[in-house]
């Protein structure tokens, strides 16, 4: 038997049982057929074989984010991007929502993604009066980084049906001056009411998750956990399903049963309609059944135990109380479904664990690997439970990099156990990592090097006892990942009979200088046997290319 692809002289880390590192990888269709030396792949060559010659260079599984949002991701791309670097100001901004109002007809939403007051020059939120000078024939809505709290104009509020008089959603903050006058802000679950009618057109949907996918492959992410999006999560799962099916998606989706908008509604409806986690192929299978107990790290917003380091007064929130958790996710977990929860402070957390415990002890099962997402504030007790339950956790140790100077103000010395990857470890907890993009970066390696090194990108020190090792940090974003998912023995790892999902560095990863991990870059990707990837040409043809 020959061989479709074969890879040869690399630094090839397998992440198998014995984590080896060999010199060469053999694929024949959408499977791996041979690992080990050059001598050994190089039996498996003809002259219609592809050639990829790694000289030196690191050949990794795919990498899988264990959560993210790729619909959210995608749709922004469609929207003014308060990332991009031309906007330093307010006014920066303001000026890119007026350009769109001109492309856009009267009465269609304008959308703004990824804003941080912290990055804009005034230091301050915008407000709704701001948003009106732009345009009050358009609703308009600025979503801040973390998708927990936005900004919206009178027009999109008229559209919601929020005014002075309406109550705070449980959950959620309507903010008014002293006054009482409506600032335009809102927070957590006010926010992602607001979804409800500021959702994206079908067509957007699938514009987003095409573009999103072709972001995500050039990560070297070949497979994701999609964490949900904002709408009907009915509808996005549906259109998700189809463009995988058409091939606009080209990563394998893992579908978390979870949308920001109204999660537990989705999560009753998926369970009516009799689905179960593990549903669907090696291309799209549904996840778990997810909803929210808590906020944002960086709002901040999330519950905690003790109160804010910056506020003594302050907790954070919940959206719901101990028995509406323990009803609506044991229902699922009694249907067979894996089930999780968006967990960030350690009440919320504890709260999860709570659940999980009573669904357990009311319906016993093995291997559920029940999740949590995220697990923010995980102190030595909550992990000690973790560990007892079987939970897998996926943290994301990038928001170490990218909002550790706010952790410190924040939380204090909790940030030593902050999406503690040593611990877990140490513990023996498995835990998957994920992005949470577009919350932060999509890139897997920035994830490695935060996971790694425990500095923030100004370079303080934030919780530096819960470093890994890379060969430790790469296990979480590959083989940790298809664990979480349940399917650990078909990827993750580079074996004989696995999917040939591969990604190819411009660096050897094991003998980089860990503090230039964020350097390395992705020079091919590889999803089913299939080069979806390659911007430098790297793949050859044939024999003749061994001389």
């Amino acid at each position: 038997m020959k061989a479709d692809s074969v890879f040869i002289n690399g630094e090839v880390v397998t992440i198998d049982d014995h984590n080896r590192v060999v010199e060469g990888v053999a694929v024949k269709e959408n499977r791996i057929i041979a690992v080990g030396t050059n001598q050994e792949v190089k039996e498996y060559i003809s002259d219609e074989t592809d050639i990829i010659d790694l000289d030196g260079q690191s050949l990794l599984p795919g990498f899988i984010d264990a959560h993210l949002h790729l619909t959210i991701y995608g749709t922004n791309l469609l929207g003014v991007s308060c990332i991009s670097p031309h906007i330093q100001s307010l006014q920066d901004l303001f000026a890119d929502l007026r350009k769109k109002t001109q492309e856009t007809p009267k009465g269609h939403w304008i959308r703004a993604s990824g804003f941080n007051e912290k990055k804009m020059i005034e230091n301050r939120f915008p407000t709704k009066q701001d948003l009106d000078e732009i345009s009050t024939d358009h609703p308009i809505v600025i979503i801040r980084t973390c998708n927990h709290t936005s900004i919206a104009n009178s027009k999109a509020l008229e559209i919601a049906h929020i005014t002075e008089r309406t109550v705070d959603p449980e959950g959620g903050i309507i903010e008014r001056d002293q006054e009482g006058n409506l600032s335009g802000k809102l927070i957590e679950n006010a926010h992602m009411k607001l979804f409800e009618f500021a959702c994206y057109t079908e067509d957007e949907l699938r514009k987003g998750m095409k573009l999103a996918s072709e972001e995500i492959i050039q990560a070297g992410i070949t497979s994701v956990h999609d964490a949900g999006g904002y709408g009907n999560g009915s509808d996005t799962l549906r259109i998700m399903q189809q463009a995988v099916k058409s091939n606009d998606i080209k990563v394998r989706v893992f579908a978390i049963v979870g949308s920001l908008t109204n999660s537990h509604e989705f999560v009753q409806k998926m369970l009516e309609a009799g689905t179960i986690s593990g549903l669907g192929d090696e291309r799209f299978r549904i996840g778990p059944a997810k909803v929210f107990t808590d906020g944002s790290s960086v709002g901040p917003t999330i519950a905690t135990r003790e109160p804010y380091s910056h506020n003594c007064n302050d907790f954070g929130i919940t959206y719901y109380s101990q028995d509406e958790l323990n009803r609506i996710l044991g229902e699922a977990h009694k249907k067979g479904f894996q089930i999780t929860a968006h967990a960030q402070g350690d009440r919320a957390i504890e709260m999860l664990l709570n659940c999980i415990e009573n669904a357990l002890t009311k319906d016993p099962r093995e291997d559920h690997r029940h999740r949590i997402e995220h697990a923010g504030i995980a102190s030595p007790d909550l992990q000690k439970r973790m560990k007892k339950l079987g939970i897998v956790i996926t943290p994301n140790p990038v928001f170490m990099y990218v909002n550790g100077d706010k952790y410190l103000e924040y939380y204090g010395d909790r940030v030593n156990v902050m999406y503690p990857a040593r611990d877990y470890i140490d513990q023996g907890i498995i835990a998957a990592f994920g992005s949470d993009a577009p919350v932060t970066f999509l890139d897997p390696l920035l994830g490695i090097h935060a996971a790694v090194n425990r500095e923030s990108a100004q370079g303080q020190s934030v919780g530096k006892k819960q470093c890994v090792k890379i060969m430790e940090a790469i296990r979480a974003y590959t083989w940790n990942g298809a664990y979480a998912s349940f399917e650990e023995k078909i990827k993750g790892s580079i074996e004989v009979g696995k999917l040939a999902d591969l990604v190819v560095l411009n660096d050897r990863i094991l003998k980089v200088d860990k503090t230039r991990i964020k350097n390395v870059k992705v020079q091919l990707t590889m999803v089913d046997g299939e080069v979806l990837y390659d911007p430098k040409h790297i793949v050859r043809k044939g024999m003749k290319n061994l001389c």
